[in-house]
């Protein structure tokens, strides 16, 4: 088997080397109140939160729904 040759992971800084343009990071400030700040911070968590607790109570007023209906007919 050949060897096989490594990689090169430093780049090329010659005089023909491309020119890369320096990146430009916009930030601006917003004023938030405390439940907009905190709504912000925790958006990545608290969303999916919120649909699963929604979607839970909607499954459990289905199936008291559903109860309440099949009692009905018995009765």
């Amino acid at each position: 088997m050949t060897k096989q040759k490594k990689k090169r992971t430093k780049q090329y800084a010659g005089t023909d080397a491309k020119v890369t343009k320096p990146t430009v990071t916009r930030v601006s400030a917003v004023n938030r109140n405390r439940i907009q700040q905190w709504w912000f911070d925790n958006k990545r968590i608290a969303k999916p939160v919120l649909i699963a607790a929604g979607v839970a109570i909607i499954v459990i007023w289905l199936i008291i729904e559903l109860v309440r209906v099949a009692s009905g007919s018995l009765g």
